[in-house]
């Protein structure tokens, strides 16, 4: 896989994936309502504050790579911002609902994946899942999760996105 991007882009690029789902009434994002979504506290890890610079740097540099488009109109006020990764890289709702929570969460177990990602997308169970982080290791363009080794004390591996 050719992407990698910095942690900053990927939290900028799920927080858009997220609030296309979560809250499409809202979608396109503001530059104010995408600094909001990065910098939420539940949700998140790690919670960050990024200032408004880092949020515009964030996302010239995601327009510079063609992984999201600003639209602007007559009836619009200021730009918004929508992401085109899933489409652009063709994911399924399922793929990008487990990038998603990878994204906005760090390292995730299958159960926490499954768990975590309910508004996104609702899997029938865990083997769902373990699909899903299949099908994307399959793909032509490269693996795009990897599997942890397994920390100590913990009974089941943990999964992370590989765009950062």
């Amino acid at each position: 896989m050719d992407l990698i991007l910095e942690a900053v882009e990927v939290r900028g690029l799920g927080a858009l994936i997220e609030k296309e789902v979560t809250t499409p009434e809202y979608y396109p994002l503001t530059l104010n309502a995408l600094t909001a979504a990065c910098n939420q506290k539940s949700n998140r890890d790690p919670v960050v504050q990024f200032d408004e610079k880092t949020v515009v740097r964030t996302l010239d540099a995601l327009r510079d790579r063609d992984l999201i488009h600003m639209v602007s109109g007559a009836d619009m006020r200021v730009p918004k911002y929508r992401q085109v990764f899933a489409e652009k890289l063709g994911f399924s709702p399922s793929q990008v609902a487990v990038l998603c929570v990878l994204m906005l969460r760090g390292p995730q177990t299958v159960g926490e994946i499954r768990g975590r990602s309910n508004r996104l997308y609702e899997f029938s169970g865990l083997e769902e899942v373990e699909q899903t982080i299949a099908d994307l290791n399959g793909r032509d363009d490269g693996p795009m999760i990897e599997k942890l080794p397994r920390q100590t004390g913990r009974k089941e591996s943990r999964f992370a996105q590989l765009f950062a």
